[in-house]
Formats: structure tokens, sequence, C-alpha cells
């Protein structure tokens, strides 16, 4: 309910932690919904915000990305998935508008929140909109090894998702494969490495990804990711990845050991 997520969000020490916690409960709400109308059937969670809702990421995370799983499902529409999510968002009191675009594979919902940054005095303009992307991958590589984790954030939520090995092949993809320095991959991937008992990334679904989008480095495998990782590392904007990431962290002791000398010495 609306009052629950002003209650929820007011906790925050500053306005940028407010604005997250405000996202996170409404990413919460809706991944109710889709799991009342059935999505986590043939959809996989994955991405940064499958990593900090399911295992404890310390970022705070702006999208929900899903994998399509299941090849019965190829026909998939997120129309009526945006009925399901709009229903309830207005039953609980949001002034909400919704966009859907699909873009190669990729099928996206685009929800946008108004009023709601000014009720929470983080905007004089009421107009101004607190948005949150849905992104639907529709031809994913083959490969991912699925999960299924029930676990309670502001509603009780049975979802299923990428197991971890095959998360870590999603973040490594992203970080050799992506045109840009963008520094919540580079901190996903320091907080990965920082947690011994994590698995090593699935290689299968790691190389088929890579093939997907034309990579052009050797396949990998257990004796070269590292050092092909460490490769790409070398060569991005750690300044600019800082910045990224800033806004997103919780306080504690990750903000200030993510650095390129230390993810490079781990790896």
């Amino acid at each position: 309910m609306k009052e629950e997520l002003i209650d929820v969000a007011t906790r925050g020490r500053n306005e940028i932690e407010i604005r997250n916690l405000a996202r996170e409960y409404l990413q919460a709400r809706i991944l109710h919904a889709m799991q009342e109308a059935g999505a986590m059937i043939p959809l996989a969670f994955q991405g940064g915000t499958a990593l900090r809702f399911l295992y404890g990421l310390p970022r705070f995370s702006e999208d929900l990305d899903f994998a399509l799983e299941r090849a019965e499902h190829r026909a998939f529409s997120l129309e009526p998935l945006e009925q399901r999510i709009m229903t309830l968002l207005h039953r609980e009191g949001y002034e909400v508008a919704a966009k859907r675009r699909s873009a190669r594979a990729v099928n996206t919902l685009m929800l946008g929140f108004s009023g709601l940054l000014s009720e929470l005095r983080l905007s004089p303009h009421g107009a101004q909109l607190l948005r949150i992307r849905i992104d639907v991958d529709t031809r994913p590589p083959v490969g991912a090894l699925l999960s299924t984790t029930i676990i309670r954030r502001h509603a009780l939520l049975h979802l299923q998702h990428h197991d971890r090995a095959s998360l870590l092949a999603g973040k490594i993809h992203a970080i050799l494969q992506r045109s840009w320095t963008k520094g919540r991959d580079l901190f996903d991937l320091f907080w990965y490495l920082s947690d011994r008992t994590w698995p090593e990334p699935n290689l299968v679904l790691l190389n088929n990804a890579l093939d997907q989008t034309e990579w052009e480095g050797p396949a990998l495998s257990s004796s070269n990711w590292r050092s092909t990782v460490s490769a790409r590392l070398r060569t991005l904007d750690w300044v600019a990845a800082q910045r990224d990431v800033s806004p997103f962290l919780e306080q504690g002791p990750e903000s200030t050991l993510f650095t390129k000398e230390n993810v490079l010495g781990m790896l």
C-alpha cells in the first residue's frame, strides 16, 4: 500500500536512499503482481535486482530483468502482465502510466509513477516521474540453469530465477560486451568475487551469450575466463564506474573497497 511505501522510504537517511527504498518497494509489489499472474512459470528473474532480492547484493537496482525460458511460451506478450500490474498498483493508490515497446528480442514495459516523488518531498514538481523498467529477453541464449526461491521482501514472493552460476555468467557477459563502462556491473563482479562460496560461471551459458552478441574473442573456459575479464577491466574508465554505482550503494565497507586494484587482485 502507498502508506506502507511512504513509511518504508522515509526511513532513508538522505534523498538518494529515500528514492532507492521507494523504488525497491514498488519492485516488490510489481513482482507480486507478476507472480499472481503466473509470470514466474515462463520467466526467470535475472540481473542486478535479482541479485539484491535473492542474495542480498548491497546495492539498489533500477530495473527488473527476465529471460523467457520456456519454449512453449515463445508467443509471449507483456500486455496481460501490464493489465495485472496496473490493476494492483491502481488499487494500492498509485498514479501510474505504462508504455510498452519491443526492440528486437527484448520486450519492455516502462512504468512511470507521478506524484510520488512530490509526496516523498524529493521533487517540487508533482508531474516528475519515478520510473521502473521491466525487460523480458524473449530469445535468451540457451544454457541457463533455473532455481526457485521463496523470499519475503514487502511481499511473500515465489520467484523462478537463474541459478548462481548462470547469474554470474550473465554479469560477465555484460562486462565483456557492453560498449560503455557501467559501474554497477563491475561492483556486482566485485561482490561475487568477495564471496568464495559462489560457483564458477556457467560457461555454457556464457559462451552461448557471447556467440549471440558476436564476441570476437576466444571461447571461455575455466582456465581463461578470469584472465579475459581482467584484460577487459584494465581498459575501462574506473572513475566513471565509481560515479555510476555510487548513488546505489548501501552504507558499508564495499563502497571504499570497490577499486580497480582490489577487483583485479581477486580475479
